[in-house]
């Protein structure tokens, strides 16, 4: 029997974009990214694994815009023409290198996997990831959870407590719908905890949730174990802290692997080194360069001189950083087992885009780390929360602190002299559709009225998505996100209007239904109880 446990959790999240009114939107190309490099080579490892029989028990937290997206028939077709244009480009790439021996099997390389991912999307799951995902948790190899809604950071929406309550209870319902089961679990939108927080999740049916580690290390009374073993709160939600070493070890660029020099490079993309007029025909808009996935040399060091990458070198890296992470969980297991009244756990948080978009290598990682999980070393057992509570339940009962995995720790990073000026908007939105929810509960299904206060549901959860404040404190695409957050509020209150003001334009209101194309079952009622 092991000593100890490891719990790999994976959070997989994009803002819900989707523009049908432009022939093309280049931050849809961030969902295309996602799939190429990240989802599509995850699915390939775990369904390696499953068919060599290797045991593997990873929780992933999918957010309901990503799974709208995923199964948007729209999207689909967009997805298949960026691959289409990135295929052209790396034909072309191939013929650039010809006598370059070290760059043409780079380009190559990518035409293989540009080829690979066509005929995994293509032949082997027919554009459908969602169905590849549900295969996966059925076959026991993952376990799904949701998060909120459309990521909602939820210590700043707490003012209406309905608007924390259609979070979650939107998110439950939506997993419900596309997986047939309630969700066991809940990824708390950046990890955004205060108390009382977990009374909402109960009532959404959740039972345990994830915290950043002093979330845990500042509960009252004190964590006898630290972040090695859960915290229950007082109704018996479970709160799973995050280990800080073992993501260090993976999240670090500085301290941990994916800054190693033998790593390939993200930034060097042939996306901003080839001239404009050779992009243009592969780029979604003409004139705006991107990251296209064709990138040729390593990280090599701290400077401009980038040497070729490797990629035989770089498996065998990460190969060795795979065995270091496990031998460091063995470790940390033995340590402190025998001071502990249950198994030691480590619960080890990453977004999963890391794993092959921003980390190239990471599928190669995590891939090689389960196979010595189940075959170098009988210390440490892949787990999932769940099945960690059902063989060892009856957690210390404790109050878990106010926390974030945000800068600092708290609320700093999504409010703050850029972005402090939305949630104003967020409350009155929140109280109005309190209030015509309450107002309209009787709404005959079907009608205009019914409809529009769907619609306007929906404009008020994806004007909140935490992605909005997140864009706005990094810079990277600072007017897009104050024009989805006006857009969304200024959507909500034109259908408010038209519900208390009796006069809804249903070609407009077919409009907004087609644009926010999201959320088919919801229903505003949600909004009507404060859920305290």
């Amino acid at each position: 029997m092991a000593r100890g446990y490891l719990a790999l959790v994976l959070h997989a999240h994009l803002p819900f974009i989707r523009h049908p009114e432009y022939e093309s939107f280049l931050e849809e190309n961030w969902l295309f990214e996602a799939i190429t490099e990240c989802y599509l080579p995850l699915i390939r490892v775990f369904d390696g694994l499953v068919a060599d029989g290797v045991p593997v028990r990873l929780t992933l937290s999918l957010s309901p815009p990503l799974l709208a997206m995923l199964d948007d028939d729209f999207l689909r077709g967009r997805y298949r023409t960026h691959i289409d244009k990135l295929s052209g480009l790396a034909d072309k790439e191939i013929l650039r290198h010809n006598g370059n021996p070290q760059f043409l099997e780079l380009a190559r390389m990518y035409r293989r996997i540009l080829h690979e991912t066509v005929e995994t999307y293509d032949d082997r799951l027919g554009g459908d990831l969602v169905g590849a995902f549900t295969r996966l948790q059925d076959a026991g190899a993952l376990e799904l959870i949701t998060t909120g809604a459309t990521h909602g950071y939820l210590p700043l929406l707490r003012p209406q407590p309905s608007a924390v309550r259609a979070q979650l209870q939107v998110a439950a319902d939506a997993y419900e719908r596309t997986f047939g089961r309630p969700p066991p679990g809940f990824w708390l939108p950046e990890c955004g905890y205060y108390p009382g927080l977990e009374a909402l999740v109960r009532a959404a049916g959740g039972r345990y949730v994830f915290m950043e580690t002093h979330g845990i290390l500042g509960a009252d009374p004190a964590p006898r174990h630290g972040v090695l073993a859960p915290l229950a709160c007082a109704n018996g939600v479970a709160a799973f802290g995050r280990d800080p070493h073992s993501s260090r070890l993976v999240w670090s660029a500085d301290e941990g692997y994916p800054g190693d020099p033998w790593y390939r490079d993200f930034y060097k993309d042939v996306g901003f080194e080839l001239d404009l007029d050779t992009l243009r025909p592969f780029i979604p808009v003409g004139d705006t360069r991107v990251h296209t996935g064709i990138k040729y040399h390593r990280i090599t060091g701290p400077t401009d001189a980038k040497e070729p990458y490797e990629p035989a070198a770089a498996a065998e890296r990460a190969a060795e950083h795979a065995a270091d992470f496990l031998r460091r969980q063995v470790e940390a297991v033995e340590a402190q087992a025998d001071g502990m009244d249950r198994p030691p756990l480590v619960t080890a948080l990453y977004d999963a885009e890391l794993f092959g978009h921003w980390w190239f290598e990471g599928p190669q990682w995590l891939d090689t780390l389960i196979r010595k999980l189940a075959s170098d070393q009988d210390v440490v057992e892949m787990v999932t929360p769940s099945q960690y509570l059902d063989r060892h339940g009856d957690p210390q009962t404790a109050q878990p602190s106010p926390s974030s995995w945000g800068e600092k720790g708290y609320s700093e990073f999504w409010l703050n002299p850029g972005s402090d000026w939305i949630y104003p908007h967020f409350h009155d939105a929140a109280e109005r559709m309190r209030d015509l929810a309450r107002a309209h509960g009787d709404a005959e299904p079907e009608s205009l009225a019914h409809r529009a206060l769907q619609q306007a549901a929906r404009s008020l959860l994806l004007a909140q998505a935490s992605d909005w404040a997140f864009i706005m404190k990094t810079g990277t695409a600072v007017d897009y996100a104050y024009q989805r957050t006006r857009d969304h509020l200024a959507r909500f209150h034109y259908l408010a209007d038209g519900v208390e003001g009796g006069r809804i334009d249903e070609r407009r209101l077919a409009a907004l239904e087609y644009m926010d194309d999201i959320f088919p079952g919801i229903d505003y009622r949600v909004y009507a109880d404060e859920g305290v």
